[in-house]
């Protein structure tokens, strides 16, 4: 059967021609589904960059790469400093389907997509359609397959960490609300504790609300807050579901740091998700803080990939420049 690829600047479009099998029911992962590229574009985009989408299929296997237009010849992935793994989309086997993306997309130059854990699949099949492909670490993810039994995950944490918790958690007497459905006053709560923190200021409200509500309704939020006295002064936004549960958003209030108030709530919401939800990962997300290694267990890398299109003499010079860097993954020959 002959691949049949199509490209679309219409999300619409390419949810139309998905149907059903871009939705949370066939999409395990949280950003591989259609919903999730249209809210990283409502809220997320720059410049109203278009969406350029190549879709390929044959048969009941399809395969869709989702990027946005960079400029006249260059393409960069559809997302945003919330998606934390960047991936083909696929439904079945992808067996000649990345190539076959990789060909239609011939008008560009340069293709830029991260964060990725898996390069080698996209790297292969655009180097065999003629396209050099340029990899390079953008960031690093920690997680950890915790056991059974949340006794036994936290004897194993660092025993310093263990003697704060215990020492700071008798003196701080925290109050602990962990919720699994978005609510308006705990969500006020978790706005007030991001504003009196270190954090800086949130990306987008508006997408981060959008992600509570649609993930509280399906079951798979986690917003956990601790109070010290009535006063909310820690919080976190955990999202669990298909086994994975992933840390997406953490903060205290400045003013009650000396209460370790984050730790003792980190402890509280691994308890609450081992003890209740049994993953089988626990997801970090992306970043190189040190106290990340105190709770899980190793880090792996995420890659940034830029793919440049040797056929396009707009590529020729950016790839001339990464070829004498040493960085292109294998010297290409047409």
């Amino acid at each position: 059967m002959t691949v049949n690829v199509k490209l679309f600047d219409s999300l619409a479009d390419v949810a139309e021609d998905a149907a059903d099998t871009l939705d949370r029911a066939h999409q395990p992962s949280l950003y591989d589904r259609m919903s999730w590229f249209e809210m990283t574009a409502r809220h997320c985009g720059e410049d109203g960059r278009p969406p350029l989408v190549a879709r390929a299929r044959d048969g009941d296997r399809a395969a869709w790469l989702f990027l946005c237009r960079a400029g006249p010849h260059s393409a960069e992935a559809l997302a945003s400093w919330y998606t934390l793994a960047f991936d083909l989309v696929r439904q079945g086997e992808d067996d000649g389907l990345i190539a076959a993306i990789a060909q239609q997309l011939g008008d560009l130059a340069e293709i830029t997509i991260a964060p990725v854990a898996r390069p080698e699949p996209i790297e292969d099949a655009f180097e065999a359609a003629g396209w050099s492909a340029v990899r390079s670490v953008k960031t690093e993810n920690w997680e950890l397959h915790p056991p059974a039994d949340f006794e036994a995950f936290w004897n194993a944490r660092p025993g310093k960490l263990r003697s704060i918790v215990k020492r700071k958690g008798k003196k701080a007497n925290l109050d602990i609300v962990i919720h699994d459905r978005f609510d308006e006053q705990a969500w006020d709560d978790y706005r007030t504790i991001y504003t009196n923190s270190w954090k800086p200021d949130e990306g987008s409200w508006e997408f981060m609300q959008e992600f509570a509500e649609t993930e509280g309704e399906a079951g798979a939020l986690r917003l956990g807050l601790a109070y010290k006295d009535g006063e909310p002064v820690a919080a976190q936004l955990w999202h669990v579901e298909n086994g994975r549960a992933t840390i997406h958003k953490l903060a205290y209030a400045e003013s009650a740091k000396s209460f370790s108030p984050g730790s003792i709530l980190s402890k509280a919401m691994f308890r609450h998700v081992i003890e209740q939800d049994a993953p089988e990962i626990i997801d970090y997300g992306t970043g190189s803080e040190p106290y990340k290694a105190d709770w899980m267990d190793a880090p792996r890398p995420l890659y940034e990939l830029k793919l440049y299109n040797r056929r396009h003499p707009a590529a020729w010079l950016p790839l001339l420049r990464q070829k004498a860097s040493g960085l292109v993954r294998r010297a290409a020959s047409d």
